[in-house]
């Protein structure tokens, strides 16, 4: 069985901050939805729309490893951290 192989994001979709992406992804989901677009450019936003999706993927895992949980006490008071457990 083959791999799937690593797509190389577009250099302007892999410095995007993930609000930006996210909202591109956003409006992009919109057109294609309104069927508002010719065939070949919906084939075009959909590309790139994958490339959004990856980004934005990628930001929230990267996130996802930084978070900790914060513990508590019998008394409810903060004890410390340990890593979150991302399910």
């Amino acid at each position: 069985m083959n791999e799937p192989t690593a797509v190389a994001e577009p250099s302007d979709v892999a410095s995007l901050p993930f609000e930006r992406a996210l909202a591109e992804l956003e409006e992009i989901v919109r057109k294609l939805e309104q069927g508002s677009v010719s065939l070949e450019e919906s084939i075009a936003i959909y590309e790139r729309g994958e490339a959004l999706k990856r980004r934005c993927d990628a930001l929230l895992r990267s996130a996802e490893m930084r978070i900790e949980k914060i513990t508590l006490g019998i008394d409810g008071k903060p004890t410390g951290t340990e890593p979150l457990d991302v399910v």
